[in-house]
């Protein structure tokens, strides 16, 4: 299924400070799968995809203000607050997370997305620091499936001096999302860091055993989220299909400053939440609430997002 979607880093994010609120939006279902023994922590939350291990990853946390500039653009504030304090979230600023998740999959060590890095100076960094809490080195990690060429996805593909941060990794993206990559000039360093590691595929393709991307147009040209399978059960990591767990939810159609292409990402949002409604996906959401697992629920004419953890702070 193709579907229309979400985020061209703005400069808002290059001056955001660290900040990750502690707040809720929704319900713990009951097909909350049992927790594992491996380590949690404040930046670390290792799940299972059927008898795949994952963890969430935290690199770090942006703040944005509720002044109708970056998230629900035009939209009056009275009509935002309302919304957010109906779900029980501060007003402002509007906290949303950096934290890419990590899969081992046969021999295969498989990071989706490389957070900030450096690029957003405090705000992003500590994805090094996670995985080494989840037990992973840098020169573990065999693949890196990149959602799309936004600063806080790609960033920390390179550390401060430029190098490569996963020297071992193949970089996969889609083919129209590298070729984007290539052509913004504020990104030639990096481009030019990781070429010799990229590899392209199609909208749709199978990336990897398991691993089938799924295109979500709207946000960047070539935006895809990944379905990740294992046995009967299944992972949906949305990449920019939603940057807030209220705003992006509950009204799909309030525009997002990062989205390239506002009414395809618009009806990519709707047409995802349906999805993920009626057929009860399961979701990853690197922006959302800490560690970004849950569902997308009807509620009345929209939707709720249902975190599958309990937040941490």
């Amino acid at each position: 299924m193709r579907l229309t979607t979400s985020a061209a880093v703005a400069a808002i994010l290059m001056s955001a400070g660290l900040g990750l609120a502690a707040c809720n939006s929704g319900t713990e279902p009951a097909d909350r799968p049992a927790a594992d023994s491996r380590v949690e922590s404040a930046d670390v939350h290792p799940f299972m995809i059927g008898t795949l291990e994952a963890w969430a990853l935290r690199d770090g946390g942006l703040e944005v203000p509720n002044d109708g500039s970056v998230l629900a653009m035009g939209e009056p504030k009275a009509d935002v607050d309302t919304l957010l304090t109906s779900a029980g979230v501060p007003t402002d600023p509007l906290s949303l997370s950096i934290q890419p998740m990590l899969v081992k999959t046969g021999d295969r060590v498989v990071l989706f997305d490389a957070g900030a890095g450096s690029a957003f100076g405090p705000a992003g960094g500590k994805l090094t620091a996670s995985l080494a809490t989840a037990g992973v080195s840098p020169e573990q990690i065999t693949d890196i499936l990149i959602s799309h060429g936004h600063g806080d996805h790609v960033g920390g593909l390179v550390k401060a001096d430029g190098t490569l941060a996963y020297p071992n990794a193949t970089i996969r993206m889609t083919a129209e999302e590298w070729a984007a990559l290539q052509a913004n000039g504020e990104m030639a360093g990096l481009v030019a860091a990781i070429t010799p590691k990229v590899e392209t595929f199609a909208d749709g393709a199978e990336v990897l055993p398991g691993v089938t991307a799924v295109p979500v147009d709207g946000h960047t040209p070539g935006h895809t989220a990944y379905e990740i399978v294992s046995g009967d059960q299944s992972l949906l990591y949305i990449g920019d299909t939603g940057h807030h767990q209220v705003i992006s939810v509950q009204r799909p159609d309030w525009t997002i400053q990062f989205d390239g292409d506002p009414d395809t990402a618009e009806a990519s949002r709707k047409a995802l939440w349906e999805r993920a409604a009626d057929e009860d996906l399961r979701l990853y959401a690197v922006h959302f609430l800490w560690p970004g697992l849950g569902h997308v629920r009807r509620q009345g004419e929209t939707f709720v997002w249902a975190p599958e953890t309990a937040a941490q702070p």
